[in-house]
């Protein structure tokens, strides 16, 4: 499966972002590490879908 995160030095500084967006991963981590929904977080993005949002989650659980 190919990673919904990606790195272009191009896009965002070379920050991490959600593939086909401008959306920083960070900012999935900040909305949840700052107690806000999931939802919240769609709402505020809806270039990132739920499934792109969950495989994030996924890859990162997985990379420790």
């Amino acid at each position: 499966m190919e990673s919904v995160v990606v790195r272009n030095p191009a896009i965002m500084s070379g920050e991490p972002t959600f593939r086909g967006t401008r959306v920083l991963v960070q900012t999935l981590f900040d909305y949840l590490e700052a107690g806000h929904t999931m939802e919240r977080f769609l709402e505020g993005f809806p270039s990132v879908s739920r499934e792109m949002a969950h495989q994030a989650l996924d890859e990162a659980k997985e990379s420790l």
